[in-house]
């Protein structure tokens, strides 16, 4: 049995409202879950203290027992002190522009910076 922890969406249309619970993985988002860890409010600003409520005890318990936290999890515990943060990922190379895209930028920007250059030597060598 696979442990995730992670979020449960709870609130209204618009207006939601999260649950850190620890569930088996299995399970669906809004379904079954073995223990309420927390809440996270985004309708909150960030600076409010109840934007984000964990019992930091159980987590570690539940991390200790081997449970996995889902990314935005995570991300929740890494600004916590209470796991490593995660790492960001790098853009994947299937969204970057294809090589001509990237060959026409290249010598625009290339043009660009010769004709600031020229522009800016110009002056300087018509006034002396």
């Amino acid at each position: 049995m696979g442990l995730k922890i992670r979020m449960a969406r709870g609130g209204a249309k618009k207006r939601p409202f999260y649950s850190i619970v620890v569930a088996d993985s299995r399970s669906p988002r809004d379904g079954r879950f073995i223990e309420k860890l927390g809440v996270y409010n985004p309708m909150l600003d960030k600076g409010h203290p109840d934007r984000l409520v964990m019992k930091v005890e159980r987590i570690q318990h539940w991390l200790k027992i081997g449970a996995l936290p889902s990314e935005r999890v995570a991300r929740f515990l890494g600004d916590a002190g209470l796991a490593p943060k995660p790492e960001i990922r790098e853009t994947p190379k299937k969204s970057a522009p294809r090589a001509k895209t990237q060959e026409r930028s290249k010598a625009a920007t290339e043009t660009a910076a010769a004709a600031a250059g020229g522009a800016a030597e110009a002056p300087a060598a018509s006034g002396s």
